[in-house]
């Protein structure tokens, strides 16, 4: 079955306070707590924190690949055209994957089937949803690979994954992703693992298709420096929380929590300390992300932040606008800090 394409700045998808939990030994532990989002229509909303922040298992709760148990989805919906994904049932989920909703994972060498030509991979995905013939899905698929900008892509059709390296591995998902023109396509650290060039090239790669088919991304990264190349919105986690949402341009330029001006502090500039020209020394965050179970009540970042007060560490903050409808920020004092180079 088909479906309208959405407008523009219209949303696609719409999760609100999505809650999910996994069983242990220790009792129900928490993994992410409270996220929403709103992504519209042709644009990029990206997800940022450090690992164990819950970025994955957010996108993994909406594809329904959290495993059940232990996983559990304590609470929240996500609607996608006015379905709430949360509640489908696995056979309606697996028609929606691949075609309506895709999505790259962290690992390509690990997604993609080892005995099992990669032009087989995306032919077996287009005949599964659309229909298409094998000679119609063989077509599609080499179509996909030129778009991807894969060389002689029409040899590369019959090559096993374990015969690519890892930035045309990561193309092949990307085609794969893309080749049944989904809605939504969350990447999930995609360009974890390569270096700085392919990086680049798979960023373009991602921009230019998702400008030719009109798909919304949802981009998960720990890298700022590719939230400010790639997307148009940007939501802070922590901990399974919400720090900081709003324009990429305003969170990056004017951060209001804490924890964001400490993500901005960290990344490395090519910058001098001092007139002697010795190399300024990189910012870290002291501490580390809290196991799941062991953030205070209040806000989870407390334990690490310079600016806590005892009421940050006792009560939960939820975003609030900060000069604008659009810029949130989940911090007691986030209107009493300046600029960062203050």
């Amino acid at each position: 079955m088909t479906t309208a394409p959405a407008t523009p700045n219209t949303p696609i998808l719409e999760v609100t306070d999505l809650a999910v939990d996994f069983a242990s030994r220790r009792g129900r532990l928490p993994a992410v707590e409270g996220i929403s989002l709103t992504l519209n229509a042709g644009e990029t909303l990206a997800i940022v924190g450090e690992s164990g922040s819950g970025k994955s298992v957010t996108a993994l709760a909406l594809m329904g690949l959290i495993p059940k148990p232990p996983g559990i989805i304590r609470s929240g919906t996500a609607l996608y055209r006015g379905r709430d994904l949360l509640t489908l049932t696995e056979p309606e989920l697996r028609r929606l994957r691949g075609q309506s909703i895709a999505m790259i994972f962290q690992e390509p060498m690990t997604s993609l089937n080892p005995v099992m030509k990669v032009g087989h991979q995306i032919m077996e995905s287009v005949m599964l949803h659309t229909g298409a013939d094998r000679r119609s899905a063989r077509a599609r698929a080499l179509e996909m690979l030129e778009r991807v900008q894969i060389a002689d892509a029409a040899r590369r059709l019959d090559a096993y994954p374990h015969e690519l390296s890892g930035g045309m591995r990561q193309r092949v998902m990307i085609a794969l992703a893309l080749a049944c023109d989904p809605d939504i396509l969350i990447a999930d650290e995609p360009t974890t693992a390569l270096d700085v060039t392919v990086q680049a090239e798979v960023l373009e790669v991602m921009r230019a298709a998702g400008e030719e088919t009109g798909t919304a991304i949802l981009l998960i990264t720990h890298d700022l420096g590719v939230v400010a190349e790639m997307a148009d919105r940007v939501l802070v986690v922590y901990a399974g929380r919400s720090m900081e949402a709003g324009p990429v341009r305003e969170v990056l330029r004017h951060p209001r929590h804490p924890y964001t001006r400490g993500l901005l502090a960290s990344m490395p500039r090519l910058q001098r300390a001092d007139p002697d020209d010795r190399p300024a020394r990189l910012a870290e965050i002291p501490g580390q992300v809290p196991a799941p179970g062991e953030a205070p009540p209040g806000c989870p970042f407390a334990g690490r932040c310079e600016h806590a007060l005892q009421r940050c560490h006792d009560e939960p903050q939820i975003l609030t606008p900060q000069g604008s409808p659009e810029h949130r920020a989940a911090c007691w004092r986030a209107g009493e800090l300046g600029e960062p180079h203050d």
